[in-house]
């Protein structure tokens, strides 16, 4: 397996979008009605969600590609967490991983790209949010340095979860 990381561009929308709408479907579709789950992928993934942040100076993306198929990402943008943090603070809003490469190490790549960008750009923290019944991806986010902090609503569909927050210091 010979994977790569680049920085992603607006050209590269179309692809993870379609790459984070599987991706999500598949992690979460057992816990959410179907029709919650049609609106929150068309909004997410669609002109409004992904593809509008790619064109953002503030939103940077870091890809992970095995032989130019798109196998993980993740998103890095400002703070917006409704959750009392420093200013400057960054947040990781998706960090998606396609099922053949989970295990492969590509996850913990992403997130030191993360914690190091963050750091060049002066943020002291790095904040997300994770799903109340992800306790794989919490698991994970604690062995990177992330301790729960609080909580914070997540809407998607007609459905609100109280998801934790979790922040690393750096």
């Amino acid at each position: 397996m010979s994977i790569t990381y680049r920085p992603a561009t607006t050209a590269d929308g179309p692809a993870l979008a379609a790459m984070g709408r599987q991706c999500f479907a598949e992690t979460f579709s057992w816990g959410f009605p179907a029709d919650d789950m049609a609106k929150h992928l068309d909004h997410s993934f669609g002109p409004d969600g992904l593809i509008a942040d790619l064109a953002r100076p503030d939103c940077r993306v870091q890809v992970a590609e095995e032989d130019g198929e798109v196998a993980g990402y993740l998103k890095l943008m400002p703070m917006d967490l409704p959750i009392d943090h420093p200013a400057g603070s960054l947040e990781i809003k998706q960090l998606y991983i396609l099922t053949p490469w989970q295990g492969a190490g590509i996850a913990a790549v992403l997130m030191n790209w993360a914690a190091e960008t963050a750091k060049a750009d002066g943020a002291p923290a790095l904040f997300l949010s994770v799903w109340e019944k992800g306790d794989r991806a919490q698991a994970f986010y604690r062995k990177h340095g992330f301790e729960i902090v609080g909580t914070a609503p997540f809407t998607l569909g007609n459905t609100v979860a109280i998801d934790p927050v979790m922040r690393r210091d750096l």
